[in-house]
């Protein structure tokens, strides 16, 4: 009875000192921010998958400076060679960021840290947007040099014929894909899964619809408002018109924006062990 009391006795003594001690401060969001772009780059994948970007960026652009045809040594033609692989590959480095908490076994260190779980789903997607954004302009400055040298070598006029609106579709059309990874990594959770689905998603899937377009005409005007890939596609092609916005709109609301929620629906609900 007296240990009882004493216990209760010290509580009551120790309660007002352990009110009055202050929250702790959350970790600011540009700390977040910070930790999940050095996350994406300072692993094995990460460093592999930049250098290999780097080098197919380059030997791009020698390919089409050493074997292109000189009519066709424009401005575009340079920044979609070396856009491309750019483009393939830096998806990859968005889903890893996603599944590396649980295929790497780090979400229980993460989530501990910055218990907010949407906060750190929120810097993960804030930085594949500016790995995006910085992607299409690092290609169009590797661009920009390569036409210089390889209309210098051949003789021919300098055309720079990518304009700021075909730039801006091609930017919208880089960062669409940089969240077809993540969406993938939300709603997988598995490396090895999302991978696979990337794939699958963007050569298996893209490869069938195109040889259904070709084979059955109705597919072929369905094809701009089921298939995101393809919608997808036009902006690195053209500066889209109305219609195109709205194909744009409604295949990627059912490709990507409702996958994307569920993905981070399960993310934060989700046992991390």
């Amino acid at each position: 009875m007296s240990t009882t009391t004493l216990t209760t006795a010290h509580r009551e003594a120790v309660r007002p000192a352990y009110d009055a001690r202050p929250a702790p401060t959350p970790t600011p969001f540009h700390r977040l921010l910070g930790v999940e772009l050095r996350k994406m780059f300072d692993t094995r994948s990460g460093a592999w998958l930049m250098a290999s970007i780097v080098l197919t960026a380059l030997v791009a652009t020698v390919a089409v400076v050493a074997l292109a045809p000189a009519q066709v040594l424009t401005y575009d033609t340079f920044v979609a060679a070396v856009g491309l692989p750019m483009v393939t590959i830096l998806p990859i480095v968005a889903l890893l960021s996603v599944t590396s908490e649980w295929s790497q076994r780090t979400g229980l260190t993460t989530f501990t840290l910055v218990p907010h779980r949407g906060r750190v789903v929120a810097a993960k997607a804030v930085c594949a947007l500016g790995i995006g954004v910085i992607a299409v302009v690092l290609a169009a400055a590797i661009g920009a040099v390569g036409n210089v040298v390889g209309v210098s070598l051949a003789g021919v006029d300098l055309a720079w014929d990518l304009g700021a609106a075909r730039l801006a579709a091609i930017t919208l059309a880089t960062v669409l894909n940089m969240f077809i990874g993540f969406m993938l990594g939300l709603l997988l959770r598995s490396s090895a899964a999302a991978l696979v689905g990337y794939f699958v998603y963007q050569f298996v899937l893209t490869g069938l619809t195109a040889l259904l377009a070709a084979a059955q005409p109705w597919f072929a005007d369905l094809q701009p408002w089921v298939d995101f890939n393809f919608s997808q596609g036009q902006l690195f092609e053209v500066v889209p018109s109305a219609e195109q916005w709205a194909q744009l709109g409604v295949s990627g609301f059912f490709w990507l924006v409702l996958p994307l929620a569920v993905g981070l629906r399960l993310v934060l609900r989700s046992e991390v062990k």
